[in-house]
């Protein structure tokens, strides 16, 4: 992937999870609760591993920590990527570095390593169950 390309991927995730919070924090009194945007829960009627997701991020923005752990430890992951990624990106463009795509492809070769990709199935895996289990 160029520099260009993930720039351009990550400013377009961050903009549409920008877009996706505005949404639901525009909606007043709306605490995310009664949101259920999730297709395959859905289709399914069983929560998919990122369901909570957005309740978590607004938990966190809301500064209940402990409710966004519950409704999905990703909503912190999430979180830390919308207010990370923009800036170093920004850093990047103005300064002509790529430090962000660097950092992005060591990464990508860190998962690649089974000692590290199968760990992070299992956690992932096991937030599904547990997401299944709590009924998110």
């Amino acid at each position: 992937m160029t520099r260009s390309q993930l720039y351009r991927i990550m400013a377009l995730a961050c903009l549409a999870g920008y877009a996706w919070l505005a949404i639901l924090l525009s909606n007043s009194g709306h605490s995310g609760h009664d949101m259920d945007v999730c297709l395959i829960r859905k289709v399914t009627d069983t929560p998919c591993p990122s369901c909570g997701s957005s309740r978590a991020v607004l938990a966190i923005i809301h500064g209940d920590f402990l409710a966004a752990l519950k409704f999905n430890p990703f909503g912190y992951l999430i979180s830390g990527i919308l207010l990370i990624s923009p800036v170093w990106i920004l850093f990047d463009m103005i300064f002509a570095k790529n430090s962000f795509l660097i950092f992005y492809k060591q990464v990508e070769n860190h998962i690649r390593n089974k000692w590290i990709a199968i760990p992070m199935i299992v956690l992932v895996i096991a937030n599904w169950i547990w997401n299944i289990l709590k009924d998110v």
